[in-house]
């Protein structure tokens, strides 16, 4: 443990001698932590980063979780706030922590695509495949695009045909960040349609929707428990779900797809990422607290009026998720030639 310490000190400058020293703490790690000894973790607080700003669907959804995960784990659960750069900041820092359990990432559907547009600018400081590893999707949330009420659109094909018609109308969509799911729609969207927008990012999804509602920013979305108050009380418009289904919350607002804007529908997701030489038993410790946690009956409701649906999946299952959406949105960044 010591040599790999020290190679970690004596490497900082070095990404691929980082890598190696990582492997080698890992490797010390791994074997303090037997599966003899799997029942002693954890010993101390357990962080979640939560890389966006507070008041949004993902950090509601952590903190919602952070105290039965506490229970379940005999330790506190604290959630940390590290917003920036469309969340890439938080999954730094967590990539680079102590492959120990103790530092955890609560990522979302933007993660993915916020590390496409990164690694195509050549800006991304880890592997968002190799230097995480999956612990759990938390919950399914449908990503939903809004606009205000002053904008004479009731869905986004009425949106798309506005801009059409008057081209001289420019709008300001908001995005959760640089990468952020909204942000790589409204870039593909203005390509779909030829409408002009421009692009104003925030550090979150509370920050977007206080400018939203202050009629400063006149389209944008995120995941849909930030907005569905808001929508139901009037005050925001649900111009089209993306996810490929109506969602239970909205079952009046038409899919993208069904609007005839096809190829942007994904499942909008909040899951658990680890360093990825984090111990498989501290792997399956976390998922199991993160799985008893959504199945107590008042998280499930609370998940319900937030308009999301508890999952718990393995952390097989949220890999494969992960995969499939680098593999659907890794062409389209790159098509867009987004920064």
């Amino acid at each position: 443990m010591r040599i790999a310490t020290a190679f970690v000190k004596s490497s900082v400058s070095n990404p691929a001698r980082r890598r190696w020293a990582r492997l080698l703490l890992a490797a010390g790690l791994a074997s303090s932590l037997g599966v003899a000894s799997a029942a002693d973790w954890p010993t101390r607080p357990v962080k979640i980063v939560v890389p966006f700003a507070a008041g949004g669907t993902t950090d509601l959804i952590a903190r919602l979780i952070a105290t039965p995960m506490s229970q379940e784990l005999g330790q506190p659960v604290v959630v940390e706030n590290r917003p920036g750069v469309g969340g890439l900041l938080g999954a730094d820092a967590v990539a680079k922590a102590a492959p120990d359990g103790y530092t955890v990432l609560m990522a979302n559907i933007s993660y993915p695509l916020a590390a496409l547009v990164a690694q195509g600018a050549k800006r991304l400081n880890f592997d968002p495949l190799a230097d995480l590893r999956s612990v759990s999707v938390v919950a399914n949330v449908p990503l939903v695009i809004t606009s205000t009420p002053s904008v004479p659109a009731r869905n986004l094909k009425e949106f798309a045909d506005l801009l059409k018609k008057n081209p001289s109308t420019h709008y300001a969509y908001g995005s959760t960040g640089p990468g952020s799911y909204i942000h790589v729609f409204g870039m593909w969207f203005q390509e779909q349609t030829g409408a002009s927008m421009t692009h104003v990012p925030f550090k979150g999804a509370a920050p977007l929707k206080g400018e939203m509602l202050a009629g400063r920013i006149q389209m944008g979305g995120d995941q849909l428990s930030s907005s569905l108050s808001d929508i139901r009380a009037g005050s925001l418009t649900a111009l089209a779900v993306t996810s490929p289904q109506r969602s239970p919350s909205l079952p009046d607002t038409p899919t993208a797809s069904e609007l005839g804007f096809t190829g942007i529908d994904t499942e909008g997701w909040n899951g658990l990422l680890a360093p990825a030489q984090t111990p498989d038993v501290v792997v399956a410790r976390i998922g199991q607290a993160v799985s008893k946690a959504v199945q107590q009956p008042a998280i499930r409701q609370r998940l319900a009026e937030l308009g999301a649906e508890a999952s718990g999946s393995s952390p097989e299952q949220m890999s494969a998720l992960l995969k499939s959406q680098f593999a659907q949105f890794g062409p389209m960044v790159s098509r867009l030639q987004l920064e």
